[in-house]
């Protein structure tokens, strides 16, 4: 029967099928069982202990997060009162001592040469300076030099340093590293001692003499200060010479009669010195000292020192670049022993003058 417009709509409901026809039993759930069923009082009492066990064992784990966390925390930010270190501030220091451990022997191998073993100077300027090191060594103005070479120092294109970095043009021999190593170990502070380590197996080379490692320390003293009227040290050296006693004073003038002794600075003279190391001139008498700086492209000048260490006034001493001459009036001079010098490289340039 269908539905009719003028009547209800039919209810329909779904065809029911004869029993036989069901191939699936109907579920039907287990009789309901009491959760006490069998509950001994010697179960319950396992069961507590458990409970208890349990319990026990979570508040140990906690205690020892806890204790962990604690422990951590001491360990990386370090414990109050400055009783240990931080992790990543001793790990920093580790760091540096390395560095500057690297950046003795790279110095040694390098640098010592022209610097001189303890910065002294010799045919490259004097490092070991405190008015340098105070400021005008920092870390920037040496990785300069380090990348661009001593053209870079005084502008003179001809400097005897070369580039030391491979990112300089031309390429030098260290890569950005041992730049930093050598950076590190030139800024070094005197306060702390470090350990002379075998460059090709870092262990340190023990001292036969008394069977510990030897040992160095940095060159800055932590605890100097200019004095309040001190100038900043210039940023060529030469200044810095010609300030303590080479004299950009006019010539004097030339007596053509006067006797006249002779010096040569000769090729490689910042390393092997005068030629010759010893000169003679008679007393009280005026003299022309005729000085002949055959070594291109450096500079060098003369300067005879009284025995009290003052320069003897003798026109001007001003720093030239050979190759080229420059004759001195030297005046007359008391019997003596006098000291000549180069003032840029005044531990290799050095001889006696004896007047009598």
């Amino acid at each position: 029967m269908t539905d009719q417009p003028t009547q209800p709509p039919e209810q329909r409901l779904p065809a029911t099928r004869p029993p036989d026809q069901v191939t699936a039993e109907r579920f039907t759930a287990a009789p309901p069982i009491k959760a006490i069923d069998g509950l001994t009082p010697e179960r319950a009492a396992g069961i507590v202990r458990q409970s208890s066990s349990a319990r026990w064992v979570g508040f140990l784990a906690v205690c020892f997060v806890s204790l962990f966390v604690i422990l951590y925390w001491f360990y990386e930010l370090g414990a109050p009162l400055g009783i240990s270190t931080p992790r990543l501030a001793a790990e920093k220091n580790a760091q540096q001592v390395t560095a500057v451990e690297r950046g003795y022997n790279l110095y040694e191998a390098n640098c010592a040469r022209c610097h001189g073993a303890n910065g002294e100077g010799a045919v490259g300027p004097v490092l070991n300076d405190q008015s340098k090191l105070f400021a005008h060594l920092n870390v920037n103005y040496l990785r300069n030099v380090l990348t661009v070479g001593g053209r870079y120092v005084c502008g003179n294109p001809k400097s005897l340093m070369p580039v030391w970095s491979d990112k300089g043009n031309p390429p030098g021999p260290l890569n950005y590293i041992q730049i930093d190593d050598l950076i590190a170990f030139l800024t070094a502070t005197n306060d702390k001692t470090y350990e002379i380590r075998d460059p090709s197996l870092n262990e340190p080379i023990i001292d036969p003499a008394t069977g510990k490692p030897k040992t160095f320390t940095g060159w800055k003293d932590p605890n100097y200060k200019p004095a309040p009227s001190a100038t900043p040290f210039p940023d060529c050296y030469l200044d810095a010479i010609a300030g303590a006693g080479a004299s950009g004073a006019p010539a004097a003038s030339i007596d053509p009669n006067a006797p006249v002794v002779n010096i040569t600075a000769p090729a490689g003279a910042a390393t092997s010195g005068f030629d010759p190391t010893t000169l003679e001139a008679k007393v009280n008498t005026a003299f022309t000292l005729a000085f002949d700086n055959q070594d291109t492209g450096v500079m060098h000048n003369f300067v005879i020192q009284n025995p009290d260490g003052t320069p003897v006034s003798m026109g001007d001493t001003a720093f030239f670049a050979g190759p080229a001459k420059k004759s001195y009036a030297v005046p007359a001079l008391k019997a003596g022993t006098y000291k000549f010098l180069c003032q840029v490289h005044p531990t290799t340039m050095t001889g006696t003058l004896t007047v009598k």
